[in-house]
């Protein structure tokens, strides 16, 4: 049998690297779309073809998607300095990939990552351009809905993140700062890929799904931090209740202080509009079915794992 072949966008990212690993292992041909031919050890092994060019380039848009089985839109901005920059990737980024791949696979399923925090457009600017991407995706195949899958992930954690590196690091400490009592839905990467992968080489039909690990009601950010207490080999840590004024008011003189430098935080007052709502988590009708995907890694195995890598690569310092 001939291999789909599956473009991707964002390959280089934490997400696309694991999405390239998992749709190795399924045996698609792969196309990546990056701006210089990528190289990363966790690829050792994988082959795939690289496509020259950007989010803008139609024509590398073009070569990218021609011909292609599945078109997955992985690429995306998680910082920026205002609201015009976020939508030019998320939102126009994601119009360009979409209508390319209407255009040049018009029978491929297209596969666009969004985000949980699409649900809330009125948090954040990174929110309301990652709903103005789904829009856009959905505009581009009103003619032909039954092509176009889109996904919202949760928190996304694993080997290569940084993110959540942050939660790792909180745990270490003597007295840990509790920053929300809202409830957080993750994942661990390899599911993330895994389902992504199956829904791109077509199971299940198109649509909106969430993804989340077992525990799609999510968790209390108290009982994440004591699970990385945990993966660290410590014992249960002494939180501190971090008051929402507070939290509010770090984001602001962080946000602030990234526009003197003109460097992009990822923490802003708009991202503690994010930490503060109180419900990530997903719901029934929401979540991806368990006939096409069943997440295997739970969060005490994925955090110990993740763990485990950090130390061996030095990150937790």
């Amino acid at each position: 049998m001939t291999r789909p072949t599956v473009a991707v966008t964002g390959a280089t990212g934490f997400l696309g690297l694991h999405l390239v690993a998992a749709l190795a292992k399924a045996g698609a041909h792969i196309r990546v779309l990056a701006r210089r031919d990528p190289a990363h050890e966790f690829w050792r092994g994988i082959s795939f073809e690289t496509i020259r060019g950007s989010l803008e380039d139609e024509a590398a848009l073009a070569r990218l998607t021609e011909g292609a089985d599945a078109v997955i839109h992985a690429a995306g901005l998680i910082k920026a300095l205002n609201r015009a920059t976020f939508l030019r990737t998320n939102r126009d980024g994601t119009q360009a990939v979409a209508t390319a791949a209407r255009r040049h696979a018009p029978a491929a399923r297209c596969v666009i990552i969004s985000s949980l925090a699409a649900r809330e457009p009125q948090l954040s600017s990174y929110a309301f351009s990652k709903r103005a991407g789904e829009d856009a995706a959905r505009n581009v195949y009103a003619d032909a809905p039954e092509r176009l899958v889109i996904i919202r992930p949760p928190a996304i954690y694993g080997p290569w993140d940084r993110e959540s590196l942050a939660i790792f690091k909180a745990a270490k400490s003597p007295i840990v700062p509790l920053f929300s009592r809202g409830r957080v839905a993750i994942i661990h990467a390899t599911d993330a890929a895994g389902a992504i992968t199956q829904l791109a080489l077509g199971a299940g039909k198109a649509g909106l799904y969430a993804l989340a690990d077992r525990r799609p009601e999510g968790y209390e950010m108290r009982m994440l931090l004591t699970e990385a207490a945990h993966a660290l080999g410590r014992r249960q840590p002494r939180f501190m209740p971090v008051p929402a004024p507070l939290v509010r008011l770090a984001g602001q003189a962080s946000g602030g202080w990234g526009q003197l430098r003109g460097q992009a935080p990822v923490f802003t007052a708009e991202k503690a509009r994010e930490i503060l709502h109180p419900d990530w988590s997903v719901s029934p009708a929401e979540a991806l079915p368990a006939s096409i995907h069943q997440p295997r890694i739970g969060l005490a195995e994925g955090f110990r794992q993740t763990a485990t890598w950090y130390r061996e690569k030095g990150w937790l310092g």
